[in-house]
């Protein structure tokens, strides 16, 4: 064996050990570190992070108690239309923009009844207009005609010819319309898989296009403002969104494509239509119309909630977007950062608590007709549907993350790592970042992507600090394929609950996602090296990386 493949050995089992002893680690963050007193500890919990995850955390819920986001989703389908690829693109552009802002599990529990509800309503329409089109329907009609012409040429043709001729024709005639039914069956069988699919997936890759949109990527900031004090604020809502949502949008329609490819086949005309829409176009659009019809009219609280989430888009997106100074900047941080993107989400969240839920002095509250007072209705949200909603044990799981890092920085783990790992220095930057991409694509497979992000990035953060190239050139793609499991049930969430549904097997998420897999990888890798570049300078090692043990 050569020295090379010795040092490639050595470094793979070290790297392997670090991993045991951090997973092991994360197990116990939440107990005070016995290298930090429990305030520098409990600190940790309630960094800008876990503020900016509690305040998006408060907008889905209320997004999600209004019933905001199910109206949003069956408007875009009436849009849209019930062709099959049009389907398949509506609800995998409805389920990735959903879990942009709220959980992807939110997404994919609310986005997959309402496609099998409109699946269904084709099926039947579509046997339906089978059984009537059918020949035996147009035999069974000509002998009906044929019997009322009279009975006595009847009886004499009977004599002359025997019924064998007629039955051969029965049999023929139900054959047909028995492969006709079980051709309608695997039609529906295979959308069924590919719209069911693209659900739980397309919610797993809407989550990366936000900083708030999935857990892992608000580990990574945490992280960063841990472990880089001094990045100046790299990683905000606006820059994220900037390199993550154009790799969103390549990656999402990639995957519609491997799906239509899987599902549904290339034969466009077909599968997009054209002309006049059929009767079983218009019944399943009947359908999405009915459930539309059931939420009523937009009530002020949804009016409310859709207004306070535009300010807060609005509000992340200027304070500070790069190319200018934002309004944070010019009202409050000049000298030091007092105003972050975890206090923009605070404060609007604020504002769920405060404004009523019906329209002041309209909405059957004040001064009735006796002029005796009347209740005023409850806020938009109330503490107790928070509490309910809130996944406080994620909270906690990001807080004990950034509390590791802290711990690992002041008992040296950090810097015992960097000295290990910088014999890695010879090999080039991109098959590095390329090679921990695949390798955390495969370990999220098996474990949570918070697990996965939490256990990854202090490692990598060490790693990129001792060979000196850009922590966000590894971090950056291994946070996001973190998010990218797609191939069994027990991966993610969206996945368990689309297999829950009873028409998957653990084959059709294998055969699907290991292709998405490979396309989430390739589509990261290619965002670090081009667009990514321009905007973190990720060719050069930045001072502000350039920490001291």
């Amino acid at each position: 064996m050569d020295l090379v493949s010795v040092n490639l050995t050595f470094r793979l089992i070290i790297f392997m050990v670090c991993c045991s002893f951090i997973s092991l680690s994360v197990c116990l963050s939440s107990l005070p570190m016995f290298v930090s007193v429990c305030f520098q500890v409990s600190i940790e919990y309630l960094r800008d992070s876990n503020m900016l995850f509690i305040g998006g955390l408060l907008v889905a819920i209320a997004v999600e108690h209004w019933n905001l986001h199910k109206r949003i989703s069956l408007l875009v389908l009436l849009l849209i239309g019930v062709r099959p690829s049009l389907l398949l693109i509506g609800f995998m552009s409805v389920s990735a923009f959903l879990s942009m802002w709220i959980s992807n599990t939110a997404t994919t529990a609310m986005m997959l009844p309402i496609a099998h509800a409109v699946l269904q309503q084709l099926k039947a329409t579509e046997a339906e207009a089978n059984e009537r089109e059918s020949p035996a329907a147009a035999v069974d009609s000509s002998k009906h005609m044929h019997e009322l012409t009279g009975q006595a040429g009847q009886e004499t043709t009977n004599e002359k010819h025997p019924d064998t001729k007629s039955q051969l024709e029965d049999t023929e005639y139900e054959e047909e319309v028995k492969s006709r039914r079980q051709a309608i069956e695997a039609k529906y069988e295979r959308l069924t898989k590919g719209i069911t699919l693209s659900v739980c997936y397309s919610a797993n890759i809407g989550g990366t296009a936000t900083l708030t949109g999935t857990t892992p990527n608000l580990i990574l900031k945490a992280q960063m403002d841990e472990i880089f004090p001094e990045n100046g604020d790299v990683i905000n809502f606006a820059s994220w969104f900037g390199f993550a949502f154009p790799n969103m949008v390549l990656m999402l329609v990639l995957s519609w494509l491997w799906l239509q490819f899987m599902f549904l086949g290339f034969n466009l005309k077909k599968s997009f239509g054209c002309g006049m829409k059929t009767d079983r176009d218009r019944e399943a659009y009947v359908v999405i119309k009915e459930e539309y019809l059931k939420l009523g009219r937009v009530k002020f609280a949804e009016g409310a909630v859709l207004t306070i989430f535009i300010l807060l888009v609005i509000l992340w997106f200027t304070r500070e977007p790069g190319f200018i100074d934002g309004w944070a900047t010019v009202l409050f941080n000049k000298e030091q950062t007092f105003v972050s993107d975890g206090t923009v989400a605070i404060f609007v969240s604020l504002f769920f608590f405060v404004i009523p839920s019906q329209l002041p002095r309209i909405g059957g509250y004040g001064y009735n007709d006796a002029g005796k007072m009347v209740k005023a209705p409850d806020a938009l949200l109330k503490w107790q549907v928070v509490h309910e909603r809130m996944p406080w044990n994620i909270v906690l799981l990001v807080g004990g993350g950034v509390a590791l890092a802290a711990g690992s920085e002041k008992s040296g783990l950090s810097k015992w790592l960097g000295d290990n790992l910088s014999p890695l220095e010879e090999i080039p930057p991109a098959a590095i970042s390329l090679l921990l991409s695949m390798l955390v694509a495969a370990f999220t497979e098996c474990a949570s992507n918070t697990a996965t992000t939490t256990l990854f990035l202090p490692i990598l953060a060490s790693m990129a600090t001792a060979i000196k190239i850009h922590p966000l050139y590894v971090m950056l793609p291994c946070t996001i394929t973190a998010s990218l499991a797609f191939m069994l049930p027990v991966a993610s969430a969206p996945s368990a609950i689309a297999f829950s549904f009873g028409n998957l097997k653990v084959f059709d998420m294998v055969k699907a996602g290991f292709m998405l897999n490979i396309i989430g990888v390739l589509t990261v890798t290619l965002a670090v090296n081009t667009w990514g570049n321009l905007m973190f300078n990720m060719d050069t090692f930045p001072q502000w990386a350039n920490i001291t043990h």
